[in-house]
């Protein structure tokens, strides 16, 4: 059974990209040919098997072989992609209506307040959740956390199934976390550079930790001037640098040289792709207790887990990941384990593929 990525957004540098890039190099006996980008009009029986990847690929799904739709962001169950209030500080609870999206946008702060964008959003994912409910084609979360908000939202339990990323570990040999490493006392931080990404937590709680501890910054975005202004009035700039984007070679050396990864967010990221990244180069986590994290971090094993928006609680767990070699050794250690059991990109095509030979079972079943 040949499987066939359909992704609407086929930019190299692209999260979905990146990740159906990974499919197709390891899945060379199942794939066949690379991800294609529409659906419409073609006839869609001369495929064994179709993985969507983007719910706006929905509208065009015949029904003529068996499909799954993979679930990478918060978009078909909240207009505004967050599922955060930033006005309020805290996760959306709300079951996804026009009242109650309307007050989250113009009071809540989840997203635009610009009318149009607010009508654009909901009309959106109404239409995505509507097309999963019609076609009730399996849908594949990337968290427990995902796959309770489409629940939520009305959809049948066994039409969601959890199953978590995987990565594919370096070709090269990985230097473990040395005592040499943990001297140099700097932290890493990757991702984009939003509000909702808690870097501004992360500086607060820097302001706190030792003056020896450093941080390097790796990511792109609109909000680095406002942060770098924090970073001035803290009196940062000799403890904080910033590295813009980074190829892949730069980022194997900025994960080389920390003693740990931050992972700070304050909305609730659906799953935490940064966490095993972490793992594989053989570095401990500090990441927010939101979302889908927790489904990939072990407080006390892998990481540490803190309330988000919390500097103080940050700024402790840091200190004490940077005053404990051996204790950093010991979770860095784990989190290398960690991976290789369960979230390695080889566990992760077994888990699909149990859930594609379900689905074509089942189909097969019904005809």
């Amino acid at each position: 059974m040949l499987i066939q990525h359909c992704a609407t957004t086929l930019n190299e540098h692209g999260g979905i990209q990146t990740y159906v890039n990974s499919l197709l190099r390891n899945q060379p006996n199942r794939t066949g040919r690379g991800a294609i980008n529409l659906l419409e009009g073609i006839d869609q029986s001369q495929f064994d098997f179709l993985h969507l990847h983007d719910p706006k690929q929905l509208r065009a799904l015949s029904g003529a072989c068996p499909s799954v739709f993979t679930l990478h962001n918060h978009s078909t169950y909240c207009p505004s992609g967050t599922k955060y209030l930033a006005t309020r500080q805290t996760e959306c609870g709300r079951v996804m209506s026009p009242a109650g999206c309307l007050w989250g946008h113009m009071v809540d702060g989840c997203g635009s307040r610009r009318p149009r964008r607010i009508v654009q959003g909901l009309q959106t994912s109404y239409e995505e959740l509507a097309l999963v409910k019609r076609k009730a084609v399996p849908v594949i979360a990337v968290s427990h956390y995902a796959r309770q908000q489409l629940i939520n939202q009305g959809i049948p339990p066994e039409q969601v199934t959890t199953v978590h990323h995987g990565i594919e570990t370096p070709t090269q040999p990985v230097q473990t976390l040395t005592l040499d490493t943990h001297r140099q006392q700097r932290l890493l931080f990757v991702g984009r550079i939003v509000p909702q990404k808690g870097l501004d937590t992360l500086l607060l709680a820097l302001g706190q930790t030792a003056s020896t501890v450093c941080l390097d910054i790796a990511g792109e975005g609109w909000f680095r001037p406002q942060l770098e202004g924090l970073v001035r009035r803290l009196n940062l700039h000799h403890r904080v640098v910033w590295h813009d984007w980074c190829s892949p070679e730069q980022l194997d050396q900025l994960y080389q040289q920390c003693f740990a990864v931050v992972f700070p967010s304050l909305w609730p990221e659906p799953a935490g792709l940064i966490t095993l990244e972490a793992y594989a180069h053989q570095r401990p986590v500090i990441a927010t207790q939101v979302g889908g994290i927790p489904d990939y971090v072990v407080a006390n094993k892998t990481g540490m887990l803190v309330p988000r928006n919390q500097p103080n609680a940050l700024a402790t767990a840091i200190n004490s990941l940077a005053s404990d070699f051996s204790r950093c050794l010991d979770l860095a250690e784990n989190s290398y384990g960690y991976l290789q059991e369960r979230f390695t990109i080889q566990h992760h095509l077994r888990s699909l593929d149990q859930v594609y030979e379900k689905v074509a079972s089942s189909i097969k079943g019904l005809r």
